[in-house]
């Protein structure tokens, strides 16, 4: 049974850059799917500039279409802040003898130490790292005795154990940016080839970000 792969975040709003980072990790990681996870309640961002069910919109909008590409909602379905360990455990109990990536960026790699109940994450899935052109993965302290422990180069290692590794992954780097979006819109701008025209188009019709000014 081939790997699922996780990528959750607030998404406010998708972009490109997501997408095209969710597509290569599909293809060269070989997962059956990515399970694109919009945060309800994001514990490290407070609020949120679209609420959680137009981000959800968004997300299931700019992946509509493309094999491999599932959205879940079950953060926005749970009380409380998103916390990444709940939902692995919660889809551990769904997917039992399958293999589960938690998707990073490299930037959220690196602040993994001050998520909740971090050093759990590993009990539960794999920790797949987007690596980009100017990040460096960390050689010494935690993350780095993390990296030293747990890291491995072979894709096959994923698709033979069900969690406990750490899988560095170069992606093409899209220098975009959705707070760049969000200031771009609220400047009157259009966000038109950022994104999918159809996540465009309800950014436009429901005027979520024209106001902000951040």
């Amino acid at each position: 049974m081939t790997p699922i792969g996780i990528f959750g975040g607030t998404f406010d709003p998708i972009h490109y850059g997501h997408l095209r980072t969710a597509f290569e990790m599909l293809q060269a990681l070989a997962f059956e799917q990515v399970r694109f996870t919009p945060a309800g309640d994001p514990p490290h961002r407070g609020i949120t500039f679209a609420d959680a069910e137009l981000r959800l919109q968004m997300v299931q909008r700019a992946t509509e279409g493309q094999p491999g590409f599932n959205v879940d909602d079950r953060e926005l379905r749970r009380d409380g802040p998103s916390y990444s360990i709940d939902t692995l455990i919660s889809l551990r109990e769904e997917f039992p003898d399958r293999s589960l990536g938690l998707i990073l960026g490299m930037d959220a790699f690196l602040g993994l130490p001050q998520w909740h109940r971090w050093d759990e994450i590993l009990d539960f899935a794999h920790i797949v790292v987007a690596h980009r052109p100017g990040w460096r993965a960390p050689d010494y302290g935690a993350l780095g005795d993390l990296l030293s422990e747990r890291s491995t180069h072979r894709v096959s290692d994923l698709h033979e154990t069900h969690h406990g590794l750490i899988h560095v992954h170069a992606v093409t780097q899209l220098e975009i940016a959705s707070t760049e979006i969000r200031d771009l819109v609220a400047a009157g701008r259009d966000p038109r080839f950022l994104m999918p025209d159809a996540v465009r188009h309800l950014i436009i019709e429901s005027g979520c970000y024209a106001t902000e000014n951040s």
